[in-house]
């Protein structure tokens, strides 16, 4: 029988097929990774799109809000998730404060992201206002996705985590706002917390890949934040998040038999345990008798 010939791996996603994805009408399906091990669980379940987001402040990191995160966060934390991916397209988040001030700012982070973390694309909030800097981001070769609607790094401006553009004027300048990313480079646009009807209407005017989280269904994809889906993030579930497994119950048992199992003495057992061998054991007991010897006295007896 002749050897089998393995298979090459599928195809990397790239930022155009991302837009094919669009034109052929095949959702785009993203969620958050922070990590190795997460990294490599949604790669293999076929995402194709894992976003290191900076609500990793949040999930990993213990703060009430994504404004702490540093830039060495985020670089670490994308090269552990590029580490374990090989096919979803990784892209990472500029966290609050380094693309607000320059452009040069914008090109030092987002360059450490993709040089030191092995991003292949990177993610900023805002605007109109921003589309200079992404212009700037995409000549110098570095894919930019936008995100407008609820931009969590202005938690504070927006008043709270709502829903944003309900009203005409509001959702004009969302509007706006795409255009002017999308005419400045950017590849996909991520639109959080708006009403589904504008989420759609907006989608359909753009030529790049719409991606929702709090948007509707009439986007060309959607992102969550893996901890909503999994039940790692507390008992609070987002309203736009579902969640598929209850992975937090999970690992409470795990580790409450474990520690039940060892206060009960119950582990480990054999089948964890190495032995030495008694000639072995009686060569390090002499050993050890015979240098007590010496401490003691001073000479052996």
């Amino acid at each position: 029988m002749s050897a089998m010939v393995p298979m090459d791996p599928p195809h990397a996603v790239t930022t155009t097929a991302l837009r094919a994805m669009k034109s052929a009408q095949r959702p785009i399906v993203m969620i958050t990774a922070y990590d190795t091990p997460s990294a490599r669980l949604v790669e293999e379940a076929g995402v194709d799109v894992i976003l290191v987001g900076d609500s990793l402040g949040m999930t990993v990191l213990g703060f009430d809000s994504t404004l702490p995160v540093t830039v060495d966060d985020m670089v670490r934390h994308t090269a552990a998730v590029t580490r374990a991916t090989k096919r979803a397209l990784v892209v990472a988040d500029m966290p609050f404060m380094s693309f607000q001030v320059s452009e040069e700012d914008a090109l030092r982070a987002a360059g450490r992201l993709v040089v030191e973390g092995g991003a292949a694309a990177i993610k900023l909030e805002g605007g109109a206002h921003v589309a200079p800097t992404v212009h700037r981001l995409v000549q110098a070769g570095i894919p930019v996705m936008a995100h407008v609607g609820l931009t969590p790094q202005s938690v504070h401006q927006l008043g709270g985590y709502k829903v944003q553009a309900k009203e005409a004027d509001a959702a004009a300048t969302l509007i706006d706002d795409c255009l002017a990313l999308e005419e400045a480079g950017a590849f996909a646009i991520v639109l959080e917390c708006i009403p589904a009807e504008l989420a759609t209407l907006v989608s359909q005017q753009l030529a790049v890949p719409a991606i929702g989280i709090g948007a509707g269904e009439g986007c060309d994809g959607q992102v969550q934040v893996l901890h909503d889906l999994i039940g790692l993030g507390g008992e609070f579930l987002p309203h736009h998040a579902k969640r598929y497994a209850d992975t937090g119950a999970l690992v409470r048992e795990a580790v409450t038999a474990y520690a039940d199992d060892v206060r009960g003495h119950a582990f480990p057992t054999e089948e964890q345990t190495t032995h030495m061998d008694a000639g072995t054991l009686e060569a390090v007991r002499s050993a050890r008798a015979r240098l007590r010897r010496v401490g003691g006295s001073g000479t052996e007896a």
